[in-house]
């Protein structure tokens, strides 16, 4: 019997085999499902699995949303590969509520072969070079700072083996899956009222889209490392036109208004063929993303990341565009040897302490 008490009260101050955590209510849901013909019946498609996870005491007025990237799922921000606490305890023990996705057509939300398009897989060399253990492959400038990953970042890594563990196939098309977030996005900010939007690489495109589709109702966006730049890929394949409409593959409002990608013209303010890295923006006078321009946006670039060459172009464009951004690269917050994944690094915790909530309590003060 004492010993049962003991793990009661362990487990009631969030405290468990030695590791703090935050007491909270775990408790899901599903949006957007559409219901399509299969042979003889019916089948759902295109429903997104969102986890809310609420603390014991709420304090915070808005919760957050947050949206994993490409190959990824919500477990991003549960824990981290080897084990320690993930961003989702630090900002339960802060009070916020959190809603956190599996993108649609991935994961718990699932894909349908009759139904959505073709899916691409993660393979391991792509991931060590970009994520893990890029300070080995130095494929950009900034690569060889990377120190934070916890452990070497290759294949036969304990920690590598778990994160890896962790990726799942991912839709092929960006601008599909960008149509099933803004469906599937919307109904769930439309049931859970105004949020503050955190997206990670790919889905830093679904931002932009539900901000616009929701202007009055997403307060804020927080875009770690946003898929970019404007218009074209850098660094890695393919180089084929990207997010047509400057940094969405699908229509957002412009203000004059286009009625095609084609009207955003454009032109090259700077390009590094080592690195295939072209910078455009939009041609003066810049058009407006009339839906953005009273949410305020935060970028967080860490310092090793491919992202460290091209988000001052994204940042750019979206601040031409009349969208109030404030761009911080961690280097200079005195944050250090980040890659793409910081969130999960050695420092993730000081990450958020340091750099995201202050951001979130300033705009929200």
């Amino acid at each position: 019997m004492r010993s049962l008490l003991a793990l009661l009260v362990l487990s009631l101050t969030g405290i468990v085999l030695g590791q703090e955590g935050t007491l909270h209510r775990r408790t899901f849901l599903y949006v957007g499902q559409t219901y399509t013909t299969s042979g003889n019946s019916t089948i759902a498609a295109n429903q997104m699995y969102v986890e809310r996870l609420t603390p014991a005491k709420v304090t915070r007025p808005l919760p957050l949303l947050f949206i994993h990237g490409l190959g990824m799922t919500g477990t991003n921000f549960l824990n981290t590969p080897d084990g320690r606490l993930g961003w989702a305890d630090y900002f339960l023990s802060q009070g916020f509520e959190l809603y956190i996705i599996d993108q649609p057509s991935r994961a718990r939300s699932p894909w349908q072969a009759s139904v959505n398009g073709p899916q691409m897989v993660t393979d391991v060399l792509s991931t060590e070079e970009r994520f893990t253990a890029v300070q080995l492959f130095n494929i950009w400038p900034q690569a060889r700072l990377h120190t934070q990953w916890p452990g070497n970042g290759t294949k036969g890594d304990p920690t590598f083996d778990k994160f890896f563990a962790s990726t799942v196939p991912s839709l092929s098309d960006s601008g599909e899956e960008a149509t099933y977030i803004k469906h599937a996005g919307s109904e769930l900010i439309d049931q859970i009222g105004p949020v503050i939007v955190v997206t990670h690489s790919q889905a830093g495109e679904f931002g932009w889209v539900l901000g616009d589709a929701r202007p009055k109702q997403v307060k804020a966006i927080v875009a770690l490392e946003p898929f970019g730049p404007p218009f074209v890929n850098a660094i890695f394949p393919p180089f084929t036109p990207q997010r047509i409409y400057g940094l969405t593959d699908i229509p957002i409002a412009y203000d004059p208004p286009i009625t095609q990608a084609s009207d955003i013209a454009r032109v090259v303010v700077s390009e590094n063929p080592g690195l295939n890295y072209t910078c455009f923006q939009q041609a003066h006078p810049a058009r407006k993303l009339i839906n953005l321009v009273h949410i305020p946006v935060l970028v967080v670039t860490s310092e090793a990341s491919y992202h460290a060459v091209y988000d001052n172009c994204s940042v750019n464009y979206l601040r031409a565009a009349g969208v109030s951004v404030d761009h911080i690269p961690l280097s200079d917050a005195g944050i250090h040897g980040n890659g793409h994944m910081f969130f999960m690094e050695k420092n993730n915790l000081q990450i958020a302490e340091q750099v995201i909530q202050p951001w979130i309590s300033k705009i929200h003060a």
